[in-house]
């Protein structure tokens, strides 16, 4: 059983709805204005939370054109990681507004530092938590930085090792106060490759809430994550993919976040308990389930056979499996057509 967990006093857990995030990433293409309207936009499709990510690109990697520091193949496929980190950054300038602006929407707010300037900033803006990227999971002091002033951490698990996640939730300090999401760091992610059944295997091994950070297109990977134990959901949105940006291609517009929202509520709220039940919503249709009737007029002392007992509906007669046990026995009194037969109307 994972230990409580809780993000600005939302408790996280199963017993709650999953906690969706949504992820601004660099679909504000530039422009604070932008960035605020997508704070708009996750508060009105009903996310809880919203998520950005602090670095510059001299803090995130180098200006450099030599081997590895060009991306080849996907969705940016040419491009220098430091002029891609350029384009989707979120500037250190527009996080107090950004803060501001979501809190005043109501929603939670939090970011992903990916360094030891951006765990300041983020601290002095009273960020409640912070989110661990998964390229960053095997970044041990910049865990242990981060988990020094006590705040919960959300860890991704993509492409780490079981041994690299054991690693990093002990430089996070251990479960009690880390959650971790299973992430397939591709983007977009195909369904086939989204293994969701590793989410209660991380549950068990781990000790921690998990959830799910999805890059797979719409909304079927994250009920789907819901259903297997996933307290909390993350994906990236933008305003329309039409209007393009670094993560466009594997973001929700909003009727689509709304949409995830809705289901991953309904999801949640369908699962229930691990027991078999039968909720007051079906005692009255216990009605219209079969029984054992008089089908034909029946003279007391004829034999019950299958030409004037049969099993109908509704249910108020005998079960029918008692129908073995009343056939070739006599009528107590005449019976009637449409009655429900009942021990009383069966001789011995």
């Amino acid at each position: 059983m994972a230990a409580p967990f809780a993000i600005a006093g939302r408790e996280i857990g199963r017993h709650r709805p999953p906690l969706v995030i949504a992820e601004l990433s660099g679909n504000h293409n530039a422009s604070l204005d932008r960035a605020l309207h997508l704070i708009d936009a996750a508060a009105d499709a009903g996310a809880e939370a919203v998520k950005l990510q602090t670095y510059t690109p001299d803090t995130i990697t180098l200006d450099h054109d030599g081997p590895g520091f060009r991306i080849e193949g996907g969705l940016w496929h040419g491009r220098t990681l430091h002029d891609l980190y350029a384009e989707a950054q979120t500037p250190y300038a527009w996080h107090e507004a950004l803060f501001a602006h979501a809190r005043a929407r109501g929603l939670i707010v939090f970011s992903s530092p990916f360094d030891v300037s951006a765990i300041d900033l983020l601290e002095s803006l009273d960020a409640p938590a912070f989110k661990i990227a998964s390229f960053e999971a095997i970044d041990l002091p910049l865990i242990r930085r981060a988990a020094r002033g006590g705040r919960p951490l959300i860890v991704s698990t993509g492409m780490t090792s079981e041994a690299e996640i054991e690693e990093a939730l002990d430089a996070a300090g251990g479960p009690g106060n880390t959650a971790l999401l299973h992430c397939v760091s591709a983007y977009p992610a195909r369904f086939a490759d989204a293994n969701l059944r590793a989410l209660p295997w991380l549950a068990e091994r781990f000790g921690c809430p998990v959830g799910l950070s999805d890059h797979t297109p719409g909304t079927a990977s994250a009920v789907a994550a819901v259903a297997l134990g996933a307290v909390i959901i993350e994906k990236h949105f933008t305003l329309a993919r039409a209007d393009g940006g670094p993560d466009s291609a594997f973001s929700l517009e909003p009727d689509e976040l709304g949409r995830l929202v809705t289901d991953c509520r309904n999801a949640w709220e369908a699962l229930g308990e691990p027991v078999l039940r039968r909720g007051e919503v079906e005692t009255g249709n216990k009605q219209f389930r079969r029984s054992l009737y008089v089908v034909e007029d029946t003279l007391a002392g004829a034999a019950l056979t299958d030409a004037n007992v049969r099993s109908i509906r509704p249910g108020y007669g005998l079960e029918p499996k008692r129908l073995p046990e009343v056939l070739g026995r006599p009528a107590a009194r005449d019976l009637k057509r449409g009655e429900p037969l009942a021990w009383e109307m069966v001789g011995s």
